[in-house]
C-alpha cells in the first residue's frame, strides 16, 4: 500500500491485493487548487512499470470539477503509454455528469490517422460523369417547372406578380442603361475609327455609316448588351436566389403553398425579355451615335449624309431580328441564373461559386446561340 496527502484538501492511496488488482482511492476535494500537486504526486507514485489496468475509486470524493477531471485524463494518459486501462468506480451522480458533460471517455482517444487513397483516373472520370447527368436531369427538371408556370401565367394573368415583375424591370433595363450606353458608344466610335483607316485608301469613308450600324444592329449590339446584363442580372438572380436558398426561404414558400418557380422565376424572365430588346435598342442608337462623332470630326461627313447612309443600310428585319436574338439572349440570361441560384447546397461560398457559374455560362450560351443565329441566317436569307 502506498499512501499521500497533498496540502491542500485532497489524499490519495494506492492499495493492490492478492490477485494483483490494483486500485487507487481518491479522497477529499479534486478542484483547481489540489488538481496540479495530486497529478505530481500520482506520477511519481505510479512509476513502471504500470499494473495492466487501475481502478480509481471515486467514493470518497467530495467535489470534482473541471480541473479534477483533468486529473483524471493525466492518469488515462499514463496508463495508455503502458497500454493499460483505466476503470472508474463508485462515483456519484454529479461527478458522472461532470465527467459525461466533458465527454471523458473521448478525451484521450487516439486520432485515427490514415493515408488517404486518391481515386484513379477512371474514377474520377465516373464521378464527374454521374455528377453531370445528376445536373442534367435538374436542368431538364427546371425547364419542365418554368414551362409550367409560364403556361400558369398564360392562362392566369393575375398570377404574374406585377410589383416584382417592374422591379426587376428596373434593376435590368433602366439601371443598366448608363453602363449599356457608355460601352456601345465608345464601340461604335472605335469601329468608326478602326475601319475608316482602310475605307479612307478608296474614298469610301461614307461606308464608314454602314458598317458601323450593319455590325451593331445585327450582331455586336444584341451580343454586348446581353453580356452586360449577363454580368450585372445573371449573377444577381444567382445570387439572389441562392441565398434563400442556403438560408431556406426557398423552402418555406413550398411549405406556404407557393409555387418557387412562379414565385421567383417567372418575374425575372418577363421582366428580362422585356427589357433586354430595349436596351438593344438604345444600345444600338448610342454606338451609331459613336461612329457619327468619328465621321463629322474626322472623316468630313455630315450628320445628313451618315444618317441618311444609316438607314438606307438597315431594313426593318435587321432591327426585328436584332430584338428577337436580344430576346432568346435574356431568356437564357434569366433562365440560367434561376437555375444556378436554386442548386446552390451549401453556405456562402457555394453562393459565389453559383455566382460565377451563372455569369460564365450565361455568355458560353450566349455565344453559342449568336453563331447558331449567324448560321441561320446565312442559309435563310
Amino acid at each position: 500500500m502506498r499512501n499521500s496527502q497533498n496540502s491542500q484538501s485532497c489524499r490519495y492511496e494506492v492499495l493492490q491485493n492478492n490477485d494483483g488488482v490494483v486500485t487507487l482511492h481518491l479522497h477529499g476535494r479534486l478542484d483547481a487548487a489540489t488538481a496540479a500537486q495530486t497529478i505530481a504526486g500520482l506520477k511519481s507514485c505510479l512509476h513502471p512499470p504500470l499494473p495492466p489496468a487501475l481502478t480509481v475509486d471515486l467514493s470518497k470524493v467530495s467535489y470534482l470539477d473541471d480541473f479534477g477531471a483533468l486529473v483524471l485524463v493525466e492518469l488515462k494518459n499514463l496508463m495508455r503509454t503502458q497500454n493499460g486501462g483505466l476503470y472508474i468506480t463508485n462515483a456519484n451522480e454529479h461527478i458522472r455528469e461532470i465527467l459525461s458533460m466533458l465527454k471523458f471517455d473521448t478525451l484521450t482517444a487516439p486520432a485515427l490517422l490514415s493515408r488517404q487513397r486518391h481515386p484513379g483516373m477512371f474514377v474520377r472520370l465516373g464521378e464527374k460523369v454521374l455528377a453531370q447527368a445528376a445536373g442534367l436531369g435538374l436542368i431538364f427538371s427546371f425547364i419542365g417547372a418554368v414551362c409550367l408556370a409560364f403556361i400558369h401565367v398564360c392562362l392566369h394573368p393575375g398570377a404574374l406578380r406585377k410589383d416584382d415583375t417592374f422591379s426587376s424591370m428596373e434593376k435590368v433595363g433602366v439601371d443598366a442603361l448608363p453602363v449599356v450606353a457608355l460601352i456601345s458608344f465608345l464601340l461604335g466610335l472605335i469601329m468608326a475609327f478602326m475601319s475608316s483607316v482602310q475605307l479612307q485608301q478608296f474614298g469610301a469613308n461614307i461606308y464608314v455609316a454602314s458598317l458601323v450600324s450593319l455590325a451593331m444592329v445585327r450582331e455586336l449590339g444584341p451580343i454586348m448588351t446581353a453580356i452586360i446584363v449577363a454580368g450585372r442580372s445573371g449573377s444577381a438572380f444567382a445570387a439572389e436566389i441562392g441565398t434563400m436558398k442556403i438560408s431556406d426561404e426557398v423552402d418555406a414558400l413550398f411549405t406556404m403553398g407557393f409555387d418557387p418557380t412562379r414565385f421567383l422565376v417567372i418575374p425575372k424572365i418577363v421582366a428580362a425579355v422585356i427589357t433586354v430588346p430595349l436596351l438593344t435598342l438604345f444600345s444600338n442608337l448610342f454606338a451609331i451615335l459613336g461612329g457619327l462623332v468619328v465621321g463629322v470630326f474626322m472623316l468630313d461627313l455630315t450628320a445628313n449624309a451618315y444618317m441618311a447612309q444609316t438607314l438606307q443600310t438597315l431594313t426593318l428585319f435587321d432591327v426585328f431580328w436584332g430584338f428577337f436574338k436580344a430576346a432568346v439572349f435574356a431568356l437564357l440570361i434569366t433562365g440560367i441564373g434561376c437555375l444556378r441560384g436554386f442548386q446552390v447546397r451549401g453556405g456562402a461560398a457555394d453562393v459565389g461559386r453559383a455566382t460565377t457559374s451563372a455569369v460564365v455560362s450565361s455568355i458560353f450560351f450566349i455565344i453559342l446561340a449568336d453563331a447558331l443565329f449567324a448560321v441561320i441566317l446565312r442559309y435563310w436569307k
